[in-house]
């Protein structure tokens, strides 16, 4: 088939210096231009160009290789994750009105809110097109399809639960957590449940080790709310999620020790960003500090890590559970002096 970049030679790697990822740059880019490049096309390869850990991406390589698998198959399954996540980020910039990432502004500044729809509208599709141009059997291309259509719908699920959660003014652990496995843990899963695919693995297996992945982008949440309000994450504000309203789990464990502030809390969380005053961001992150939030916010990320390292089935591929390992300590870096 035409259009299909392949590595040239087997290359050796880890988690973090892939050479691979170039190759999955090159795939990304490729498809964004399409026949040739066009506005649409423009913008998406300027949301790319703004970087990013491009984690999904290495973690569907790394993967495919610690289970044995070529991944030579898997840069295009790599790109293919990237780019809907990448999607999603463009849509929840518009929703979020968040107007810088990675420290540049957002596709919607740019270029309006309708065309950064479109943006967003055309990433969503092109990680089809990238499995499009595997090297693999049809059935293993029929269910990593499957697997992208369903995160796909399971990310816009949790993003509807989070905003319903502002609407409403009612945040429960069930919720708060159903919201992040939907919009951020799958997008963990899903790049190794790939990989044993691609690795040759049977498509129950390769589920259950995907699955173990899941509260790995639960880490991830719960350490990027604290990184919000008491680190920095490249953003033009801190508190951010604060200015936007967002559900925390600082919120949600505040509101857990102290409901009679509840009204305090979301009459803040509820206001238009730009009716937000800089002091009340300020006083709450310093009333989470003091009312423990922050701490049992913390006692979450090492529960989740607990968790993460009983799983049974891991001990059977111990590649795959050191690349875990690997994946928590890269998680929990920004906030090491915290923790």
């Amino acid at each position: 088939m035409s259009n299909v970049i392949m590595l040239e030679q087997p290359t050796k790697f880890d988690m973090f210096s892939l050479e691979a990822l170039d190759t999955v740059e090159q795939i990304m880019v490729m498809l964004a231009r399409g026949e040739r490049l066009e506005y649409t096309g423009s913008m998406v390869q300027e949301h790319l160009e703004t970087g990013g850990k491009r984690l999904r991406a290495r973690l569907a390589l790394a993967s495919t290789d610690a289970l044995g698998g070529n991944v030579h198959t898997a840069v295009h399954w790599a790109a293919a994750v990237e780019l809907l996540h990448n999607a999603t980020l463009i849509h929840d910039d518009i929703q979020d009105g968040d107007m810088v990432r990675r420290g540049q502004p957002t596709t919607w500044v740019n270029h309006g809110k309708a065309q950064a729809i479109n943006a967003g509208d055309l990433m969503l599709m092109l990680p089809f097109l990238s499995l499009s141009r595997m090297n693999c059997h049809d059935k293993i291309r029929w269910l990593l399809s499957w697997r992208l259509a369903d995160q796909a719908a399971q990310t816009v699920r949790g993003q509807v639960e989070e905003l319903e959660i502002m609407k409403s003014q009612t945040l429960t652990r069930d919720s708060y957590f159903r919201a992040v496995r939907g919009k951020t843990g799958g997008f963990f899963a899903l790049p190794v449940e790939g990989g044993a695919l691609l690795a040759g693995i049977e498509e129950k297996e390769a589920l259950s080790l995907g699955a173990c992945f899941l509260e790995l982008g639960t880490l991830f949440q719960i350490q990027d709310d604290i990184l919000d309000l008491y680190g920095n994450k490249g953003r033009a504000l801190q508190g951010a999620d604060i200015y936007e309203g967002k559900p925390s789990i600082l919120v949600l464990n505040h509101l857990e020790i102290h409901p009679e502030e509840s009204q305090i809390v979301w009459d803040i969380l509820s206001k238009p960003r730009l009716q937000t005053d800089e002091k009340e961001v300020l006083f709450l992150i310093k009333r989470f500090e003091e009312s423990g939030a922050l701490a049992a916010s913390i006692a979450d990320i090492q529960k989740c890590k607990a968790e993460l390292f009983s799983q049974d089935i891991l001990y059977g591929y111990p590649k795959l559970f050191s690349l875990l390992k690997n994946m928590v300590q890269l998680a929990l870096k920004p906030i090491e002096k915290l923790l």
